[in-house]
């Protein structure tokens, strides 16, 4: 199982009982910047094998997502023999990460405790989505996140039927912070030579990520509401009209809204006492907003994208996926890696000496079966 040297956490063995998203999300981005992770899992497989379509090579592009860098291994963890070979891996883990239930893993000895008991290093990682008190028989699934914790109510149209956002937005944000648990708690293991358990749960991760609006709610007893794409503290911060479609439009700033009326031709407007501030643009959205469309409307997207960046004015096109792909690649961001023959999302952190590598595609199901089982028993 030797690698040559690779990434900053060249060395660190994960066991990863993770299965879906925010598990495998998080054991992915470690195996790219060197880790080695093993992913256990049932005779069935990770159950987003089955996740399509989209599909390549008849393979879910869900599960390719999230999978590479990876050895799999498929255990039964009923059978004697095959919970035998993960709790020895478990043992020689410097990272167990897993998203069952709460307790679930501990009829087959791989709990927290257990684990710990035969290997006081390990830091182990659970995510689950509500916890571990009255909350811990609740299934995770990211959609009842969203709706539970307020995201839903604050995605739509103001008039219109609450909406969830386009991606699993809390079970990778539930995956980030498992991994930022799991750096601080090897951190301290460096020092100490204990490791610990880090628990993470989607509805913490939801209240945590929806940050000036569950602050104003806690910190400031405002109910937020639903306003489409408009802002509720800065304003324009939304998409305007222009004479082909939409462009987002952004003033984060009282600076940034006299550059945008000096490209607009509408130099004065800073001047008036509705629009000089942004509290004030805020508050006077209304009687804002036609003014900047009226202008706003009479060239095309392409042309004001053009000279409000130059301008130092920011905006974006509202691009489809394939435009965002295409966008990120003019940039020089080079955003998709192959592995194998299969594409992918390169990961989004560089490293000036130790860079992420790429060198395993997402296995097939107990692919690395064999190979695994020969080196627990050694």
């Amino acid at each position: 199982m030797a690698q040559q040297p690779r990434g900053p956490l060249d060395g660190l063995l994960v066991a990863d009982f993770s299965r879906i998203l925010a598990g495998p999300y998080a054991t992915m981005l470690l195996a790219d910047l060197g880790a080695e992770v093993i992913k256990v899992e049932s005779p069935g497989g990770d159950d987003t094998r089955t996740w399509m379509p989209p599909v390549r090579d008849g393979v879910s592009t869900y599960y390719l997502g999230i999978n590479r860098n990876k050895r799999s291994i498929a255990l039964d963890l009923k059978d004697p023999d095959d919970r035998s070979a993960a709790q020895e891996l478990a043992r020689r883990a410097d990272v167990l990460i897993e998203n069952m239930r709460p307790g679930g893993l501990a009829r087959f000895g791989l709990d927290y405790d257990t684990v710990a008991a035969s290997n006081e290093r390990i830091v182990y990682a659970s995510i689950s989505g509500f916890g571990t008190g009255a909350g811990a028989g609740l299934p995770g699934y990211d959609l009842m996140v969203q709706a539970i914790s307020g995201l839903m109510s604050l995605t739509g149209d103001p008039e219109g039927s609450p909406y969830r956002a386009g991606i699993s937005v809390f079970d990778v944000m539930a995956g980030l912070h498992a991994n930022i648990g799991i750096l601080a708690a090897l951190h301290r293991r460096a020092d100490t030579g204990q490791g610990q358990h880090v628990e993470v749960n989607l509805l913490s991760s939801a209240l945590s990520g929806l940050v000036n609006h569950s602050s104003g709610y806690v910190a400031g007893g405002t109910v937020p509401y639903r306003m489409g794409n408009a802002h509720p503290s800065l304003f324009p911060y939304e998409p305007l009209p222009v004479a082909d479609g939409e462009l987002i439009v952004i003033a984060g700033n009282d600076g940034q809204f006299r550059k945008l009326c000096q490209v607009l031709g509408l130099d004065g407007l800073p001047e008036d006492p509705r629009f000089g501030r942004n509290q004030d643009r805020t508050a006077h959205r209304d009687q804002l907003r036609p003014i900047l469309v009226e202008r706003l409307r009479t060239r095309t997207r392409d042309e004001w994208f053009r000279d409000l960046m130059a301008a130092g004015v920011p905006c974006a096109p509202i691009n489809t996926i394939d435009g965002g792909v295409a966008m990120a690649e003019e940039l020089g961001l080079n955003p998709v890696v192959t592995v194998g023959g299969v594409p992918g999302v390169r990961n989004p952190i560089t490293f000036s000496h130790t860079p992420a590598r790429y060198e395993l595609p997402p296995p097939g199901l107990d692919e690395h079966g064999e190979e695994i089982r020969r080196w627990l028993t050694n």
